[in-house]
């Protein structure tokens, strides 16, 4: 069985950086450097955000499009977060057209080139059994950001975020993938988190959610795992006391001493594929990208990954993993 390679990618809209960071022009073939960074990554699915539909600034480009190309994808799904263009410092000039939620797909190429778009996007070489889509509304307030090309913090407002889930066809059964964009607003990101794991509830494990969740250390899988263990009923008193009673007689002996703990299988929790820095990509510091997985064994993951490519201000991050 071949390990499967699942990567998660916010792209800066493609944007080419320098060696220190700083933004590039693009080419006269805009769509190029995105091409080649994808390619490079040999996935088999990939989640992308920050994802440019027709927006001048990335020459007009469908990004999606560019990518599942690129790595050859047998299915895709872009989620318009929003309608409209970038605003001159940050933000967004909305779409007068009421946008709400849009997915498009490979049948959609070259289709609504006059309402450029911006959001999420997920990829599959494998075939999809089932897509899913929902869209998050922003947070009340924004907060203060650095922004690639300009010094020190602009106050940045937040911006609607959209999640796909694809149900996947694996050589062992199906499992469940998961491309997300969180909020940078504190709090509002883990309400968002939580929001995907009971949306995907009904949906066939393993699970694995991607992105660039705006979440640093364990805070992720705490989320996840707290979110899972909300959808659990509550056992009854009865219950409860059944299972203390069964739980001493087994590990009561003669004299009350107890028994040595039997060692048996243990349900795995939500746990990161892979621990390594993505942001900033000239100098990665911080893990704000991740691939978070239940119902994965760790002995299934192999290479773990974070290359340099020559777009974005955040590091793609790729997982082997044997499904």
């Amino acid at each position: 069985m071949s390990p499967l390679r699942i990567a998660t990618f916010n792209l800066l809209h493609g944007q080419p950086l320098a060696a220190d960071g700083s933004p590039l022009p693009y080419p006269t073939e805009a769509a190029e450097p995105l091409h080649e960074a994808i390619a490079a990554l040999d996935a088999d699915v990939l989640a992308l955000q920050e994802v440019d539909r027709h927006q001048q600034r990335s020459g007009l480009a469908d990004q999606t499009a560019v990518a599942a190309k690129a790595m050859d994808a047998a299915d895709w799904r872009f989620a318009a977060a929003l309608h409209g263009r970038p605003a001159p410092v940050a933000g967004w000039l909305r779409d007068p057209e009421p946008d709400g939620l849009r997915v498009y797909g490979p049948q959609d190429l070259g289709a609504a080139a006059d309402r450029p778009s911006y959001g999420t996007a997920l990829l599959s070489r494998l075939p999809v059994r089932h897509w899913r889509a929902r869209r998050f509304a922003p947070a009340p307030f924004g907060l203060p950001l650095r922004v690639a090309g300009r010094r020190g913090l602009t106050p940045v407002p937040d911006e609607p975020r959209a999640a796909l889930a694809a149900v996947l066809a694996g050589e062992q059964g199906e499992f469940t993938v998961v491309a997300t964009h969180l909020s940078f607003v504190p709090g509002w990101n883990m309400a968002q988190l939580a929001g995907i794991r009971r949306w995907i509830a009904d949906l066939p494990r393993p699970y694995l959610v991607l992105g660039d969740f705006n979440l640093v250390g364990p805070v992720p899988r705490t989320v996840l795992g707290s979110a899972t263990a909300l959808d659990r009923a509550p056992a009854s008193p009865r219950r409860i006391r059944e299972l203390r009673a069964a739980r001493h007689a087994r590990g009561a002996l003669p004299g009350g001493r107890r028994r040595g703990r039997e060692v048996g299988p243990r349900l795995q929790g939500w746990h990161d594929l892979a621990r390594t820095p993505t942001y900033p990509s000239h100098r990665p510091a911080v893990q704000f990208d991740h691939v978070l997985a239940v119902g994965v064994p760790r002995t299934a993951v192999g290479l773990v990954a974070a290359p340099r490519v020559g777009v974005s201000d955040h590091r793609p991050l790729l997982v082997e993993v044997e499904l």
